[in-house]
């Protein structure tokens, strides 16, 4: 196990490693002047170059490349222009409300998916398994943005029932507190469970469906074991890993479709402080969040391959 472990943990490094590269090539070394972005076309070539130098611009790549990195090990990811602040604050105050959100729409999506991916297997070829995988096409041709403002048009406007929008912070000295905080995420995270749900509902059906043809399934049934125990008790597990693979998946997706509904609703996360840099070509910001977005994705990708090892020896034993 140790050793499956190291060669994962290599592998995490080395494409974190090249994810940081790609993503200081695109921001910092293709042709175009951020100086000149962040002043605007009017601004004058003095401004520009004294930008220019506070950014470090007018060092070698490598160089600013190599500081980068120092600033992210240390913490020190530099100071946003549009904000005037350390942008390691600005993240760390969104991060509060993202992953959260992501972590509560990726547990609605698992209950969705697992009740009506199991359900439809148990009841295969049947009247409940044609109505459920009806159910999950639908959602997933719901676009996230657009359920979201369903959502609200019936929840916060008609029933009211939940507010359209905003977040009132967790700590009752911001004016919310614990349960008012998870009322403002539950239409967003319902928003972004949905699509997620009814694609991992389908993977769940068709993992379940091919491990009940298994002959220890047969076996276990000819020795009296009812049908409920041999599903959960049995099948689940062994249908779990390429369900594991896409919850994986998904939760990097979730996080990458915060960014949308974030906007939506209008919740300071870390998705709308994403925009909200774009639109003020505030490109320090930009480049440290989608570096937190991609090692956020290869972290889960690396969790995953430690599940893959506790849910079935064999994937270590092969890897190994």
């Amino acid at each position: 196990m140790s050793l499956f472990l190291i060669k994962r943990f290599l592998t995490l490094v080395a494409t974190l490693l090249a994810a940081s590269l790609v993503v200081f090539a695109v921001l910092e070394i293709l042709p175009g002047n951020a100086a000149q972005l962040l002043m605007g076309p009017d601004a004058s070539p003095e401004a520009v170059e004294s930008l220019a130098r506070k950014l470090g611009l007018d060092r070698p790549a490598p160089q600013r490349y190599f500081q980068w990195i120092t600033g992210l090990l240390t913490a020190d990811l530099g100071e946003s222009h549009a904000y005037s602040s350390p942008v390691s604050e600005l993240i760390a105050q969104r991060l509060g409300l993202t992953i959260p959100l992501a972590l509560m729409a990726m547990l609605m999506a698992s209950l969705i998916a697992l009740t009506v991916g199991i359900t439809a297997a148990a009841h295969h070829n049947r009247v409940g398994d044609y109505g459920l995988m009806t159910f999950t096409q639908v959602g997933i041709a719901i676009p996230n943005f657009w359920f979201a403002i369903l959502l609200i048009l019936l929840f916060a406007v008609h029933l009211q029932w939940f507010s359209s929008g905003g977040f009132p912070g967790w700590h009752p000295d911001e004016g919310g507190g614990f349960s008012a905080a998870l009322k403002a995420l539950f239409l967003p995270a319902l928003s972004l469970a949905v699509v997620q749900g009814a694609i991992l509902a389908r993977i769940t059906r068709s993992a379940v469906l091919e491990v009940l043809r298994e002959d220890y399934v047969r076996t276990a049934r000819a020795k009296g074991c009812s049908r409920q125990r041999v599903l959960w008790g049995h099948v689940l597990r062994n249908a779990l890993i390429p369900v594991v693979t896409v919850m994986g998946l998904q939760f990097a997706n979730l996080l990458a479709g915060t960014i949308v509904v974030e906007n939506v609703f209008y919740l300071p996360g870390l998705g709308r402080l994403i925009f909200q840099s774009i639109a003020n070509r505030d490109l320090i910001v930009v480049r440290n969040c989608v570096m937190l977005l991609a090692a956020m994705v290869i972290v889960v990708n690396f969790f995953v391959d430690v599940l893959y090892a506790l849910i079935d020896p064999r994937v270590k034993a092969g890897d190994l």
